[in-house]
């Protein structure tokens, strides 16, 4: 059964090394379909569409993001240096009874009897799943699902995956001030909804949904994680102040892509992830979008257009995001109804 968790036949197969961070590298990398490379004006937009991202994120104003890199370089050094020697202290947990559960959902003759029994032994990891099939980017209409065993009827094999998945986050949410808390909320807004979109594109390319909706929020899990790390950091071994919105991009911007192959190390996912976020981060000449690449830009476009944020034209936006105007408005409509609809507790959930 292809999705998220086909990794449990490989899963003590040995993952690639993770790629060493490359300095300022792009989240957002555009590129036009068939281009010899990626330094054209599509580049262009995927670089202001990732500043708006980050002056939305970290609630700073553009010129409070522009300082240097050398201003922070004691921190900066202390980050990477826990980063290449796997010292991340602030690295998600892995609920225990997830190789039960993965092995019961990859098992096409699994009861649902049995699946729910199998998250009922884990309560923390029972709590979250069922906060976050209650928000609405899950929950099916205005039915509360009140136990494992309705959520695992009503959403389903693939839904019940995309769910546990999410709820993988939940626990990265807990904050230490007000401000750390407005960056995991919004965090977690930006990530499921590139995940979604990521996801739908993925159907429509026939590809892994699953997969795709997975590896469609590692980005933002992968900020929360430097965000919370940082913040250890400055208490420590910095100023023992919160770090400063500029620091905080710079770092981002540094090691995203590094932490993302990190996660994807810790929680064992197969080498197609680490290609799929390789591929994202260093599009190769002439290569076509891939859905993670267009999910991660149009995600992010809808997030902040929804925001009430600068982002992108909509000439812009079809410039960028290589789907035909019939797929592309359907998957934005979509993403579109889910922010509309969600509350802020519930996008949060």
């Amino acid at each position: 059964m292809p999705g998220f968790f086909s990794w449990v036949s490989s899963l003590f197969s040995k993952t690639p090394p993770i790629q060493p961070p490359a300095p300022d590298t792009r989240l957002l990398n555009p590129a036009p379909s068939g281009a010899p490379d990626t330094t054209g004006p599509e580049s262009d937009l995927g670089g202001q569409l990732e500043d708006h991202l980050f002056a939305w994120l970290l609630d700073a104003e553009p010129a409070r993001l522009q300082r240097v890199a050398d201003d922070y370089r004691r921190e900066l050094a202390e980050l990477e240096r826990r980063l290449n020697m796997n010292e991340m202290e602030e690295l998600p947990r892995k609920p225990g009874s997830l190789p039960m559960l993965m092995r019961a959902l990859s098992n096409e003759t699994t009861e649902r009897k049995e699946l729910t029994s199998i998250i009922l032994s884990d309560p923390s990891l029972t709590d979250q799943l069922l906060q976050v099939a209650n928000s609405l980017y899950f929950r099916p209409g205005d039915q509360v699902i009140e136990s494992v065993d309705q959520a695992v009827f009503i959403l389903g094999v693939d839904g019940i995956r995309n769910v546990i998945a999410a709820a993988v986050m939940r626990p990265m949410m807990a904050a230490r001030n007000s401000r750390e808390a407005l960056f995991a909320q919004r965090s977690w807004r930006w990530g499921l909804t590139c995940a979604r979109a990521a996801e739908m594109i993925a159907k429509i390319h026939r590809d892994d949904t699953s997969a795709h909706f997975m590896v469609g929020l590692l980005p933002a899990l992968s900020y929360i994680t430097i965000r919370r790390e940082l913040g250890r950091i400055c208490r420590t071994h910095g100023s023992g102040h919160e770090p400063e919105p500029a620091l905080l991009k710079v770092a981002l911007v540094r090691y995203q892509w590094a932490t993302c192959q990190l996660l994807a190390n810790i929680w064992n996912l197969p080498p197609k992830y680490h290609a799929w976020l390789l591929s994202a981060e260093r599009p190769a000449p002439r290569q076509a979008h891939s859905a993670l690449t267009d999910g991660l830009l149009l995600g992010t476009r809808e997030v902040l257009r929804h925001a009430r944020q600068r982002n992108l034209s909509e000439d812009d936006l079809r410039r960028i995001v290589h789907l035909p105007p019939e797929q592309l408005n359907k998957v934005r409509s979509a993403l579109l109804n889910l922010l509309k609809e969600g509350k802020p507790s519930q996008m949060r959930a």
